[in-house]
């Protein structure tokens, strides 16, 4: 049984014969029984079936591709294990990042280390541990690194990030490409060109080849067509000064569906649109086509998690607003404020109901922002339902936070029926645990 905004949820999502959301197999409101709420649920299977969906648009189209996994979009052992099941490489921008995914097991040697202020610390922890790449993002940075690589006896590894001045349409807090911008070496300042020399001429960094990124989430194609076409155009004068690409990497930002108005461009389109300028340009400049390398997060585990909360005091105000006020909150997912994301939710246990009145899902946090969903038609709400949230599985607990002295939800992996707990919910005890 389906209902009208199911493609916003896990792959596997259904109502069952009670009118109430399954997921992975699973009743929602019995995992709210069993694990307490606020909760986030993932479906493993769609996180599997994304993460083989890109490899596939990918490959087939330039073999020479390696999809690395996003970590800051969501990262705990379990999904460390499943990206590197996945055959999967993973994005770093943190030593926290690194470490989580080491003591799951993943390789060091698939890992690439993002940031635009990494501490000497993570560097020489980094370059210790055997971490692939280091993607470059400072002068700064590029001095240290080659004197921590040279004191520990190796040759790392790098990428330069570059800033190509090309607005992918984002918001401003998302974008990342254009020239006012804390990321990478500007090349329209002319920073790249001397960053690209320094880094030639560095006694222990082997420049490996160039990383962009533009911003997220990117619902537009032609950025990606532009910025590709110009970074490598601007590229090829240095071939003759030494610059090997052999790998290269336009980042990630690929979008998913928040709101059923607003759907995402298909995995197939963004791989035909990047695989093709590539192959097209480095045929017009005549240099050999480097790895492709693109850093797929949100789309891998976005549409995977759905949010779910306990409705507790309802509060209509005549004429103005009825606002229902949730268990979790700006707390657990931050987008609507930072952001002004815009959701949709259902009532997991009247997923069907009629009856409908329009009402402002709000959080439990003392901010009048706290609003995670605005103004959305829902069955008749009673205290103590059932609200799932969609499209939750990327930056909402990466970034969430103990604000209020709130604990930081619990995490449910759900597949074929079954669920496993991946992170426990906090207590108070884990509140005050660092505390002197």
């Amino acid at each position: 049984m389906s209902f009208k905004n199911v493609e916003l949820f896990p792959i596997d999502t259904s109502v069952n014969s009670h009118g109430n959301l399954t997921i992975g197999g699973n009743d929602v409101t019995s995992l709210a029984e069993k694990y307490g709420t606020p909760l986030y649920v993932y479906d493993e299977v769609t996180i599997r079936t994304m993460a083989r969906q890109f490899i596939s648009e990918f490959t087939s189209r330039y073999s020479k591709t390696k999809v690395a996994y996003a970590s800051k979009a969501f990262l705990n052992k379990s999904m460390a294990k499943i990206a590197h099941e996945e055959n999967l490489e993973l994005d770093v921008v943190s030593g926290g990042e690194i470490a989580t995914a080491a003591a799951a097991g993943f390789p060091t040697a698939k890992m690439h280390f993002h940031g635009n202020n990494k501490t000497p610390q993570e560097l020489t922890e980094a370059v210790s541990s055997g971490v692939e790449t280091i993607v470059v993002d400072g002068f700064q940075e590029l001095d240290l690194l080659n004197q921590i690589a040279q004191s520990l006896n190796v040759v790392q590894g790098i990428m330069l990030r570059l800033s190509p001045s090309i607005d992918a349409h984002t918001h401003g807090h998302t974008t990342t490409g254009i020239l006012d911008v804390k990321f990478g070496f500007s090349i329209e300042t002319g920073e790249s060109s001397i960053a690209i020399r320094q880094a030639l001429q560095s006694s222990n960094l082997d420049l490996k080849g160039i990383h962009f990124h533009l911003g997220s989430p990117i619902f537009e194609l032609e950025p990606y067509s532009t910025a590709i076409d110009t970074v490598l155009e601007y590229l090829s004068q240095f071939t003759s000064e030494g610059l090997n690409l052999r790998e290269f990497s336009p980042g990630g930002g690929f979008a998913i569906g928040y709101t059923q108005g607003n759907p995402p461009p298909p995995i197939s389109s963004y791989a035909e649109v990047i695989t093709s300028m590539l192959k097209t340009k480095c045929s017009d400049l005549g240099i050999d086509p480097p790895d492709l390398i693109i850093e797929p997060g949100r789309s891998i585990v976005g549409r995977a998690g759905v949010a779910v909360y306990t409705v507790g005091v309802i509060k209509e105000i005549p004429t103005v607003r009825t606002y229902v006020s949730l268990d979790g909150g700006m707390g657990d997912n931050i987008r609507p404020a930072l952001y002004g994301s815009e959701y949709e939710a259902v009532l997991a246990n009247k997923v069907l109901n009629s009856n409908k009145k329009t009402v402002t899902l709000a959080g439990k946090y003392c901010e009048s922002g706290d609003l995670l969903v605005k103004d959305i038609s829902l069955p008749h709400i009673d205290p103590g339902d059932i609200v799932a949230i969609p499209s939750s599985g990327a930056y909402c607990l990466a970034m969430s936070s103990n604000y209020n002295m709130n604990p930081r939800p619990a995490v449910v992996m759900v597949s074929e029926g079954k669920s496993r707990l991946i992170r426990k919910r906090e207590t108070y005890k884990d509140l005050i645990a660092l505390d002197l």
